[in-house]
């Protein structure tokens, strides 16, 4: 592929071959950090420093009233919370993104926030989608499911999106159409989810985005696969790169939740390794770096983090799931990484509570 050369050096990790940047540098997570919300699933967040001196968080949240999975796809809202310190405790503030009618292409749901600002702008990516039926309630609550009518439509649906605003506290100025469409006979023609904005210091951002495409029987969708797109300004048109994948089942294995930043020692990903194809174990954290935020080469030793988590109360917990990482970089350096995190034994079924979480990286 001439646009995107990716090289991937992909090695057998053990415990004694896992030192990286995050990885070697994770500190014992405060239990009363990050975020959470009475009678809400919570998931996903992005934090951004305000030009009040205040930590801002955007993060999802949908009634508990719904299952976790695949309420998301039908009522989730972007909500906005704040703190003095980056471990929190967030305080929540406001509902920055929430369901403004079924007219809307997001009217129905915003999910997986991305804060980042461009000068005076704030930009809040994140995933919308809609449906055209009634809203799912106690009483129709029992035929509400991943096969339903509402999950069919809110997941066709799905799309990324941009919301701007001169203050981390709105108000927002959302768009009637999204920046990144679907595209026939595409690895991305059934849906884009889950974007991960860099703006670079002219003001061109590079995009990775999670896609779907339709199967062959036209009805269902295939595995998922991270592809990037770029634009010349937050506001300008996005244009894939290329016409493959920079990961998928085909290529080196099935990722998601990518996260892009940059800091003094250049552009970084970290995503969550969905099939273990690459770090060895399925869930588990890879990092990967690139001098243009295109080309990408896999760390040699890949592995960023894992499910099992040092809190600051003496316990080690193996989480139910630990999903979409989010690295916090301030003056320069990455400080801190959020998590969304579930309890029990793992599946989206088996859990009782989701937060957003977070842990210190050492100095």
């Amino acid at each position: 592929m001439k646009h995107i050369m990716l090289l991937f050096i992909v090695s057998i990790v053990s415990a004694c071959q896992a030192q990286n940047a995050i990885f070697n540098n994770l500190k014992e997570a405060p239990i009363n950090g990050g975020l959470q919300m009475k009678d809400y699933w919570v998931w996903g967040s992005s934090v951004i420093k305000g030009d009040d001196g205040k930590y801002h968080m955007y993060a999802s949240r949908w009634p508990k009233m719904l299952p976790f999975h695949p309420g998301w796809m039908i009522a989730s809202e972007v909500v906005h919370a704040v703190s003095n310190t980056p471990e929190g405790p967030y305080s929540f503030e406001d509902v920055a993104l929430g369901n403004r009618g079924a007219q809307f292409w997001d009217g129905r749901s915003c999910h997986n926030p991305k804060i980042v600002k461009y000068k005076d702008t704030y930009i809040l990516y994140y995933m919308g989608s809609t449906h055209p039926f009634e809203d799912v309630t106690s009483e129709n609550l029992s035929d509400f499911n991943l096969s339903s009518k509402w999950c069919i439509a809110a997941r066709w649906g799905k799309r990324i999106g941009i919301a701007t605003s001169k203050s981390p506290y709105g108000p927002w100025e959302r768009q009637d159409a999204p920046i990144l469409d679907v595209k026939p006979n595409s690895y991305y023609s059934f849906l884009t989810s889950n974007p991960s904005p860099l703006i670079k210091e002219d003001g061109s951002v590079v995009l990775l985005f999670k896609g779907r495409s339709y199967k062959e029987d036209g009805i269902s969708n295939s595995d998922m696969s991270i592809g990037v797109a770029t634009a010349p300004s937050y506001n300008g048109k996005y244009t894939v790169v290329g016409d493959e994948p920079l990961f998928s089942m085909e290529r080196f294995g099935e990722v998601e939740d990518p996260h892009l930043w940059s800091d003094n020692e250049g552009y970084h990903m970290i995503a969550k390794d969905q099939r273990g194809l690459i770090t060895g174990n399925a869930g588990d954290g890879l990092l990967a770096h690139s001098k243009d935020g295109i080309n990408w080469v896999v760390d040699n030793s890949p592995k960023a983090y894992t499910k099992t988590v040092k809190w600051n109360n003496g316990k080690t917990i193996k989480q139910g799931q630990l999903e979409r990482p989010f690295v916090f970089v301030e003056n320069g350096k990455p400080t801190h990484i959020f998590f969304a995190t579930m309890d029990g034994p793992g599946g989206f079924g088996n859990g009782t509570k989701t937060w957003n979480m977070v842990i210190p990286l050492k100095d």
